[in-house]
């Protein structure tokens, strides 16, 4: 087994505290300006890569995060576990219950808030592939793709900003929560099969992929919940506590992220859907969920985000017309697309118009489908940053605007 030498665990050590530092100094300074921690993390990122660090200071750069090929891949194996533990504790917080109990709202606003931005987000680049910076590939699965990227909600974020503005718990709140969890559901999917056309899939055929990844959700949210519900009891009652119950559930986590990544879906996937099974069982108290959320919140999720400002420079690949272009086919296909999807639900018009904007934000789910579309040449870097821009700008926008609209809402 090769190990790091001794300059390169030097240079790991250093990349992983210039990020975490940044990422904490940043994040407080968002939130002064009430504004979500993970706009301040990504602004971290491009603070310290080749933007702002790489243009003021070239040297200090090349050596903290280019000088050592294998510090840098310990560096991104560490990021990828980041990834896979956000959308965990993205599933811990969904509380399924209260999802199914808002039952055909959530399908309608889900449903409505997928389909017109897919739908925009489809034809304006099919018809204008060079403004949108298709990269070597295929017209079809470029616009398969960006009708995806625009119809995916994020919902580490959405979830955030509505705990940062107690909404959480309310009607309102579980029908944003759902209606994401079935964008994000159904996205993936979608998402597998463009990998699939590009043969950069797992194992499996593309039907296969499909069925076993809907099987597995199916069972997940039903007999898996179940399985964990009665497994917990035993696991909170012999093993220590709370060190029992936080290493098989990072082991399980892990375990089912290499199971949808075999599969040729997205290792975040697997562990979004056990935390939602683990999240929703009765024996999971509310202690043992705020010491994994803290854990990982603080420590692996600024880690992911603080990355991306580390891949690309964001004024040489900053297009303004494109991103201009980005922001407004976002804003428009989910508020439209969401906003109606919730008329139709019976919700008054500002709190529809509210859901709409809570659906908007993108964040962390949008730019992993960047990172994967741009590692896999489907997109180039020009596209990546415009994607990254709207993912800022929405997550920025989304709370303020759900403010201003609940504010305006008689009674």
């Amino acid at each position: 087994m090769e190990s790091l030498e001794h300059k390169e665990v030097i240079n790991l050590l250093l990349q992983l505290a210039a990020m975490l530092l940044s990422a904490r100094v940043f994040a407080e300074i968002a939130q002064k300006f009430k504004q979500p921690a993970v706009v301040g993390e990504i602004l971290a990122g491009i603070v310290l890569g080749p933007t702002i660090l790489g243009m003021i200071s070239p040297d200090s750069f090349t050596y903290l995060f280019q000088s050592n090929p294998s510090a840098n891949l310990a560096l991104d194996g560490i990021v990828q576990m980041a990834v896979i533990l956000l959308l965990f504790i993205a599933g811990l917080e969904v509380e399924l219950h209260l999802v199914w109990a808002q039952g055909k709202s959530a399908i309608n606003i889900s449903l409505m808030g997928l389909v017109v931005p897919f739908v925009l987000g489809f034809t304006f680049p099919y018809f204008f592939p060079t403004f949108f910076g298709l990269a070597d590939g295929d017209k079809i699965l470029f616009s398969l793709f960006m009708g995806t990227a625009m119809s995916i909600t994020a919902l580490p974020v959405v979830v955030r900003i509505l705990m940062d503005m107690n909404l959480f718990k309310t009607k309102m709140g579980m029908v944003i929560v759902a209606g994401a969890m079935v964008n994000d559901i159904i996205g993936w999917l979608i998402f597998s099969v463009i990998l699939s056309f590009m043969g950069k899939s797992g194992n499996l055929s593309l039907m296969s992929t499909i069925g076993i990844t809907l099987l597995f959700t199916v069972f997940m949210l039903t007999l898996g919940k179940g399985l964990l519900n009665r497994v917990l009891p035993w696991i909170n009652k012999n093993l220590a506590w709370p060190g029992g119950l936080l290493s098989l559930s990072m082991a399980f986590c892990f375990l089912l992220a290499a199971f949808t990544e075999w599969l040729g879906i997205h290792a975040i996937f697997g562990a979004f859907l056990f935390g939602v099974a683990l999240g929703d069982s009765d024996h999971l108290s509310e202690k043992a969920k705020e010491i994994i959320h803290q854990f990982i919140n603080n420590i692996f999720a600024p880690l992911f985000f603080v990355s991306i400002g580390l891949k690309i420079n964001f004024f040489t690949n900053f297009d303004l017309w494109l991103v201009l272009a980005i922001i407004v086919i976002s804003f428009a296909g989910k508020i439209i697309g969401s906003g109606f999807g919730a008329l139709r639900s019976g919700f008054a018009k500002k709190d529809a118009m509210a859901i709409g904007f809570g659906m908007n934000a993108r964040g962390a789910m949008e730019i992993i489908l960047g990172l994967i579309a741009l590692d896999n040449g489907l997109i180039n870097e020009t596209l990546f940053v415009a994607l990254v821009v709207m993912a800022l700008v929405t997550s920025m926008t989304s709370g303020p605007l759900m403010k201003w609209s609940l504010r305006k809402s008689p009674g």
